[in-house]
């Protein structure tokens, strides 16, 4: 088989996805977004439509002779993923109690390092008819860097102001694709029966990807992941065997209207903040000797001295230790702790590292 040279952004390529994959370079994309096949038909069975995930459609690219081949097909479709994906690229990949836990053992045995599980709750799940099992109402994802020692994007400050300023958590409530959203054929009919809501890959691509990365879907469907890829300024490879999905991905593509350029900066996270010592701000004449500095409140007060320490009182050292004991407490953080004035107003010493640009210290 013949390995491309070029990747083929921003294309929907129609194949088996491991042999499409097969011809990408290696270590070449940042993301992978995977929405496999969940198994929900063994040798041929269909399952009654209160077992199944998806309003009990179910479509020969889910059918398996048994869990042996589907276990062997997700280990190769992974293995390729594994491959393509750089260093410090990341793995999601979505499913239900069908295929998850497979799908998980085989991720560890290749090599992945699972960073979450994440419970997609659904607001709208759709109802248990006969009344034998509980609502199903949620699905899982796996969040995964290619090792253990991979150095991977995480968009923590992103996730944080994404919701209200709290840490984000791991499960998230998102609705089901419902009306305009909801693709549909030329009987009205759902065109794919697991289509992803575009809010979830919104919170996936904004976690774990910056602007002008390079996101793999190999089972893309009807376009979701191409789509909000498109709209958040991320290249995107999305594979799909199916003629009529491809098809829908590309009629979606040509109708997606990117956000301006000016709108797709995500907030820093802290570890991506220039790393430089108090004293740097002290030498560049930020803060410099005889400033005084205060806590939140005000109720505390130091002085900037020339060496790079702060005095309060009878407590002369870093910002942290003094921030420390001012509190009586074990530790601070005294780039958040102390704060300086500017034009009338208070703001944390921490906003001051970043007129320092890229500069690097202890």
């Amino acid at each position: 088989m013949e390995i491309v040279r070029d990747l083929p952004l921003d294309q929907v390529i129609r194949g088996d996805a491991v042999r499409i994959m097969q011809t990408l370079p290696p270590a070449s994309v940042h993301c992978v977004f995977a929405d496999p096949p969940y198994n929900l038909q063994l040798g041929g069975e269909l399952r009654r439509p209160d077992e199944s995930l998806v309003d009990g459609v179910t479509e020969a690219w889910d059918r398996f002779e048994d869990v042996a081949a589907y276990d062997a097909f997700t280990r190769a479709w992974l293995t390729e993923c594994r491959r393509v994906l750089r260093k410090d690229g990341t793995l999601w990949v979505i499913g239900s109690y069908h295929n998850i836990y497979r799908i998980g053992a085989i991720l560890q045995d290749l090599g992945f390092w699972l960073l979450n599980d994440i419970v997609w709750r659904k607001a709208n799940p759709m109802p248990n008819f006969r009344g034998r099992r509980f609502t199903n109402a949620h699905e899982t994802l796996l969040w995964a860097a290619r090792g253990r020692d991979a150095r991977y994007r995480f968009n923590y400050q992103a996730m944080k102001a994404l919701n209200d300023d709290l840490q984000m958590r791991s499960d998230w409530f998102i609705p089901l694709c419902t009306g305009a959203e909801r693709l549909r054929n030329a009987h009205g009919l759902k065109l794919h029966p697991t289509q992803k809501p575009e809010a979830l890959l919104h919170r996936v691509l904004v976690s774990s990807t910056a602007p002008g990365d390079i996101v793999l879907d190999p089972f893309l469907g009807t376009g979701t992941t191409a789509a909000v890829a498109r709209r958040l300024g991320r290249h995107f490879i999305g594979i799909d065997r199916h003629p009529a999905y491809v098809e829908a991905a590309l009629l979606r593509l040509r109708q997606v209207r990117p956000v301006p350029s000016e709108a797709l900066a995500t907030t820093p996270s802290k570890r991506e903040l220039p790393r430089v010592p108090f004293g740097t701000l002290v030498e560049r004449g930020l803060l410099p000797p005889g400033t005084r500095l205060a806590d939140r409140t005000r109720k505390v007060r130091a002085v900037v001295a020339a060496d790079g320490t702060i005095r309060c009182g009878a407590h002369q050292g870093s910002i942290h230790r003094v921030g420390a004991a001012v509190q009586n407490a074990p530790s601070c953080n005294g780039w958040l702790f102390w704060h300086f004035e500017r034009d009338g107003a208070w703001h944390p010493i921490d906003t001051l590292r970043a007129e320092i640009g890229g500069e690097n210290g202890g």
